[in-house]
């Protein structure tokens, strides 16, 4: 790489790296290709729903539970991470969640039960958890700041290809087959290859997460200095050295930190973990993963077919990949806080009316509501606008939030501790939306429309604005 030349202590020449933002969002895109799996794996069960329920005679119950079981791996994924992550090192550790990724898929396709999907759908969850927290640690550790929101959001924009490229898949399957529970190739049915078709992607990450160097604040908690400037020199320039003393400065220790760092003299923890944590869970209960774990299912109970309900799912991802962009383009220029409020006054909006459409819909003789006349399109308009609502908003910004609002000497266990708790949420509202929708999706809704109210009364009093702050200048607590 070219670079200038400067003169080290003792008088010898050394080549110092220019500073390169291409190098920077690479290393951020090769972190986020962890969020592209943990949007693929999250939202392949879609299309095999339906499948999954007629190949196994599942109940409700037992279906609701082996499709959340990614996400009980995943809060547990996401809560040692931080330790792995501080032990072994970024990089190394997305390799394991590779892995991960990897028997995840291959043993889903294969599954002979119900239970055993189950259990390889525990493992997928894992390293969807471990990448959860390692993409916005990484990323927000190599970037510099007037960058950071928009490399931050790359994690979401991964989140949300992911997710298209897995309904496309399951809808490409799907229509090739006839149905998801057709055979397709091999003598396999087709809900098993939109399982399988994960495997590239797996192995990409794994290969790429071995080609990026380490975090230059995790090479510095571990007295690799030198490593640390070389990295710096890339992402900062000639402000390398007095960076690398900030973040020696910021690390109270080279020790791995762990849970007890985190405690405070408010309700057990430091107030800026319960921000975090708070933050992370109600992006999860506002609803938005089901509709992308159950809008295939929810479409078709509300009278469209299965090739239909798939191509409306589709259409749905593409709008939040529309808005992620949007994010990308406005956090630096408008501030986190800003994008926060406003999404969640348009997502109380919009699900409020789903609440209504469905809670004053009729029913068929099997108990599944009917949208009469245009009120069906008036319901699909306001998914999507919800969709537009999070999609610029919660969905990347809470990213960003996380990986940045805490301070260099807890980052990592406080980031992995927050989406542990994001998956429980996302566990809790993917466990229960089952039963909920058999109850009455009017009611569902409106517990969404009510998260979605206090979403926006959180960011009122407890969120403060990180826009263009160095990481080193966030030590202190809101």
């Amino acid at each position: 790489m070219p670079g200038s030349v400067a003169t080290q202590a003792g008088g010898q020449p050394t080549i110092r790296p220019q500073v390169s933002v291409s190098r920077t969002i690479l290393m951020s895109t090769v972190a986020a290709l962890g969020g592209f799996l943990f949007g693929f794996d999250t939202a392949v069960i879609n299309g095999t729903i339906g499948a999954v329920q007629t190949t196994f005679q599942a109940s409700q119950w037992a279906l609701g539970l082996a499709v959340s079981a990614a996400l009980v791996g995943s809060a547990f994924g996401a809560f040692f991470s931080g330790h792995l992550a501080d032990r072994l090192g970024r990089p190394r550790t997305m390799v394991v969640a590779s892995v991960l990724f990897l028997i995840s898929a291959l043993g889903s396709g294969l599954g002979g039960s119900l239970w055993s999907l189950g259990l390889w759908r525990l493992v997928g969850g894992g390293a969807i958890g471990m990448a959860s927290v390692l993409a916005p640690a990484y990323i927000a550790e190599i970037s510099p700041a007037h960058l950071r929101g928009r490399l931050g959001s790359l994690q979401q924009m991964a989140i949300v290809i992911g997710i298209f490229a897995s309904l496309m898949s399951d809808y490409a399957l799907a229509t090739r087959a006839g149905s998801a529970s057709s055979v397709l190739w091999l003598g396999f049915e087709a809900w098993r290859w939109m399982f399988w078709s994960a495997v590239p992607a797996a192995l990409l990450y794994g290969v790429g997460a071995l080609l990026i160097p380490e975090s230059p604040r995790h090479l510095v908690a571990r007295g690799r200095d030198e490593e640390a400037l070389r990295v710096l020199h890339t992402i900062v320039g000639d402000t390398a050295p007095s960076k690398l003393m900030e973040i020696r400065r910021t690390l109270s220790t080279t020790n791995v930190t762990r849970l007890r760092d985190l405690r405070g003299r408010r309700f057990g923890l430091l107030p800026v973990v319960w921000v975090g944590i708070v933050l992370a869970m109600l992006q999860q209960f506002v609803g938005i993963n089901v509709i992308f774990y159950y809008s295939s299912v929810l479409w078709q109970a509300v009278g469209f077919s299965e090739q239909s309900s798939l191509a409306i799912t589709v259409f749905t991802s593409i709008t939040n990949i529309v808005t992620t962009v949007l994010a990308i383009l406005c956090v630096d220029r408008f501030g986190r806080r800003p994008l926060l409020l406003a999404g969640s006054v348009g997502m109380a909006l919009t699900l409020g009316l789903l609440a209504y459409l469905f809670g004053t819909a009729g029913l068929d003789v099997q108990g599944h509501p009917v949208l009469q006349g245009g009120r069906g399109m008036l319901a699909l308009v306001c998914a999507n606008l919800y969709v537009f609502c999070f999609g610029f908003s919660w969905g990347p910004v809470v990213w960003v939030m996380l990986g940045e609002m805490f301070p260099n000497r807890i980052r990592a266990v406080a980031l992995a501790l927050a989406a542990a708790a994001q998956w429980v949420a996302n566990f809790l509202v993917s466990a229960t939306f089952p039963t909920l929708q058999s109850a009455g999706l009017g009611l569902a809704y409106g517990l969404y429309t009510a998260a979605a109210v206090l979403s926006l009364l959180f960011t009122v009093k407890y969120i403060r604005e990180t826009k263009g702050k160095e990481l080193e200048h966030m030590e202190h607590e809101p």
